[in-house]
């Protein structure tokens, strides 16, 4: 703007601010914006229409060398709207720093012009001779004021009473040159931005491209905290968020999806569509960033979202569930939130809630999105508007031996999951097209008593009909109808040799200790106690009579101790279709909205 190359001390004059054609500044940002927009367009016919058509259509290695050649094309389309999207909201973000210190600017000349008084070229202002001088009653001298306040200006205190237009100049003076500085201030700092967003020479775009980019992005998130980020309704409902995006404008929307991606897409009551669309490009963003550390964390994180990038980018066979990447992030154990199935027109949309031991890992990127898929996949062939979700939105307890963790893990990870999990589906609500919607609730081990949290919330959980258990150490309360969905909407599985299912009451345990160390006399007081005393480790168990919800048939997995080594696996099988088809059906059965027909097993 001013062509310096510092920061305070250039050569920036007011009348330059003054001159600054903002309009020209936009008109680049809608140039680089239309850029933006086309990649976009380009990437999604390249992955929409061309990859689906000639895997459909051709076979062998030269259409598979045509494939490796589009999906990179894609890359380069991505990469180039991720960062002429930077540039757009970069320039606009600098038209409007530089058109509010052009108001505070023109504030400061009217008041001078109201007030007869002389702007100069330097920015000090000159006033004219007013008032009356305490010995001779003469109007005081005028003089010049600075920016820059000068005490010997100011006549000593009781020797002459000041000029009344002084105190005006000054403080028209000190408007004039903080406005100058501003600007200035905004035109270095921009300056440098725009120097930083450039791309590298080739066709290729790797990993160390996209951590630049993931730089760029945090740059221009700071510059731009001002222009876009304070009006992103974090402390609004899900509702009135979903009405806060319909009521922007095309151009808002697009600078919010190329800025702030990370919060747009996971911000609940947004459209899924729009979410999984930030959220696969912050996820080149995360892994841009994660490339450039050397930590095992970041080095396991990194590894998930390669691989969820991985399935991101298979084109689905006919019929399939689509993917959508409703959320992801690598803050605590990591984020991630997937659908199988668009939960904005399906009619049934299920969320499932993992348990002890998950975070953002390799692990979950394959298990725990084939038990998302597995349920979408089995649920749709009863219910083809049927949406199967994967939710890892809080940090669940973690232990190098899983079974160890349960043993020291309280409530709070699962009553702060829950308020996550709560907001999270109230946004599914919202967001949904369907007037007659049928929503479940799934938690798997730690996850059901993170659901029996969110349960607890309010009402209930917003728009939730059904909630299925699995695996479960208990869920925080006693009764099936105290999660407000009605006992028959509570549906149980547990597996006989699912050992997190026979953890005993956290008030038996302890009591166990104390017997042991008492000894004999000990024992006798705890069997006392243990008469009627059936509860898990969080409340009564859910597969019990007393609990009273519908348990359905789980197969009883491998005993703990079998072909000669210990194995848990009974706790995970839940959802296989191959492992546990009595189970994985029933969970379907009830996803798809059909939980009338699900055959109850006797209770414990």
């Amino acid at each position: 703007m001013s062509g310096r190359s510092g920061g305070a001390g250039s050569a920036l004059t007011w009348s330059a601010l003054r001159e600054v054609k903002c309009a020209e500044l936009e008109q680049a940002a809608d140039g680089w914006g239309r850029v933006s927009n086309r990649a976009d367009a380009i990437r999604d016919r390249i992955e929409g229409e061309l990859l689906p058509g000639l895997r459909d259509t051709q076979k062998g290695e030269a259409p598979d060398a045509a494939v490796r050649g589009l999906r990179r094309l894609g890359a380069n389309f991505q990469y180039i709207y991720t960062e002429c999207g930077l540039l757009r909201t970069t320039l606009n973000s600098l038209a409007h720093e530089i058109k509010t210190q052009q108001r505070v600017l023109q504030g400061a000349l009217d008041d001078a012009a109201a007030l007869r008084f002389t702007v100069q070229a330097d920015g000090s202002v000159t006033y004219p001779a007013a008032g009356e001088g305490l010995i001779d009653g003469k109007p005081l001298a005028g003089g010049t004021a600075s920016g820059v306040p000068n005490p010997g200006m100011v006549p000593p205190s009781g020797l002459v009473a000041p000029n009344p237009n002084a105190g005006k100049a000054q403080d028209i003076a000190d408007r004039v040159a903080q406005a100058v500085r501003a600007a200035a201030d905004a035109d270095w700092r921009y300056a440098r931005i725009l120097r930083s967003l450039k791309a590298h020479e080739g066709l290729g775009v790797p990993g160390a491209t996209w951590t630049d980019a993931a730089a760029d992005a945090a740059a221009v998130r700071d510059a731009a905290r001002g222009y876009l980020k304070d009006a992103i309704p974090h402390d609004a409902s899900p509702a009135e968020r979903k009405a806060w995006w319909a009521g922007l404008t095309d151009e808002q929307r697009e600078e919010y999806l190329a800025v702030y991606p990370d919060q747009i897409g996971n911000l609940d009551g947004i459209p899924a569509l729009v979410r999984d669309a930030a959220n696969r490009d912050n996820l080149q963003l995360l892994m841009g960033k994660l490339e450039g550390r050397d930590d095992a964390d970041s080095a396991t994180k990194l590894a998930a979202l390669r691989e969820i990038d991985r399935q991101l980018r298979v084109v689905p066979e006919v019929g399939d569930p689509p993917m959508y990447l409703l959320g992801i992030g690598d803050q605590g154990n990591g984020r991630a939130i997937v659908s199988y199935g668009n939960p904005d027109t399906s009619r049934n949309v299920a969320a499932y809630v993992p348990g002890l031991n998950t975070s953002l890992d390799e692990e979950f990127a394959e298990g725990d999105l084939k038990r998302a898929r597995d349920t979408a996949v089995a649920a749709r062939e009863i219910d083809d508007s049927t949406a199967a979700i994967v939710w890892l939105g809080y940090d669940a307890p973690q232990s190098p031996d899983g079974m160890s963790s349960l043993a020291v893990a309280g409530t709070e990870r699962a009553e702060v999951g829950g308020r996550a999990f709560h907001g999270f589906m109230s946004g599914l609500n919202a967001s949904n097209d369907h007037s007659d919607l049928h929503m479940t609730a799934i938690g798997h081990s730690y996850g059901s008593r993170t659901v029996g949290a969110a349960t607890q919330q309010g009402e209930g959980i917003p728009g939730v009909d059904d909630i299925v258990l699995v695996g479960s150490p208990g869920i925080g309360v006693d009764r099936a109808e105290d999660l407000k969905v009605g006992r028959d909407h509570v549906f149980v599985g547990a597996a006989e040799n699912d050992v997190v299912t026979h953890l005993p009451s956290m008030k038996n345990a302890l009591i166990a200790a104390a017997g042991s160390a008492l000894g004999e006399a000990g024992s006798l007081a705890v069997d006392a106690v243990h008469q009627g005393d059936g509860g898990l480790w969080f409340g009564e168990d859910p597969a019990s009579e007393e609990f009273g919800a519908r348990r359905f048939a789980a197969d009883p997995g491998p005993p703990l101790i079998g072909l000669g080594r210990p194995t848990i696996d009974a706790h995970s099988q839940y959802f296989d279709p191959k492992l546990d088809s009595a189970s994985a059906d029933s969970i379907a059965m009830v996803v798809a909205g059909n939980g009338h027909k699900v055959k109850q097993e006797s209770a414990r």
